[in-house]
């Protein structure tokens, strides 16, 4: 990974980016590596209170640089951000959507959402619309640019801004300058982004998740990614 310095951005017109699901394990890290780089971040959970409580916490494991800018509502949250991340469990999928729906439209969503289903979650599972992504899209409406992002990253070392995440990115969608936000965010993040194609193939770098959640399991260990060679 690239060092704290080399990763913070200079920009002084970055964008404002929601982590809906900022509370959980995977949205926490994301939103400490993003506003470590320079991002105004803003954490969104169900509960106000709850959502200022992980900000102020987060804001504390910071490096002296960086903004966790506030908690707030799912819907206050994506109303004022530029940028939404939808980083939630699958099955609270649909109802998060309802309340981030109107303030989604016009901008660049990137879902980290994968589609498990417990007990046996090394094992690969579609939902009807083909994946977790393609049914966002669809309840989010074609005014908001969804892609599909950060699905195979592990949340282990997510918040120690020192470890370096040896996993790429793989990023689907439809809309090419919303993939181009999500390979920007992976970079900050220390990771490395690449176009995988359309949203479509969110199918399969979700299912990735299922299979990397099984070596995990069979090698004792925690943290398994993957890499894409000849890039």
């Amino acid at each position: 990974m690239q060092s704290k310095s080399q990763n913070r951005r200079s920009d002084i017109d970055l964008p404002t980016l929601a982590v809906i699901g900022g509370t959980g394990a995977e949205g926490s890290g994301l939103a400490l590596r993003w506003a470590a780089a320079g991002y105004p971040v803003l954490i969104g959970s169900r509960s106000r209170d709850k959502a200022k409580v992980a900000a102020t916490e987060l804001s504390s494991l910071l490096p002296g640089v960086g903004s966790i800018i506030g908690g707030d509502t799912n819907a206050g949250a994506a109303e004022a951000a530029d940028v939404v991340i939808l980083s939630v469990p699958y099955d609270s999928q649909s109802g998060i959507i309802e309340q981030i729906r109107a303030g989604c439209q016009g901008k660049a969503v990137v879902s980290v959402v994968v589609p498990l289903k417990p007990p046996r979650v090394s094992r690969v599972w579609r939902p009807p619309a083909g994946s977790a992504a393609e049914e966002a899209q669809l309840l989010l409406g074609e005014g908001a640019r969804l892609v599909a992002a950060f699905q195979n990253i592990s949340a282990t070392h997510l918040k120690d801004l020192n470890h370096a995440v040896d996993c790429d990115i793989l990023v689907t969608g439809d809309d090419t300058a919303a993939k181009e936000t999500a390979i920007e965010l992976a970079l900050a993040a220390g990771m490395r982004g690449i176009d995988a194609g359309p949203l479509a193939n969110s199918a399969v770098s979700e299912g990735l998740t299922a299979v990397l959640i099984g070596v995990n399991i069979r090698h004792k260990v925690k943290g398994s990614g993957i890499r894409v060679t000849g890039v």
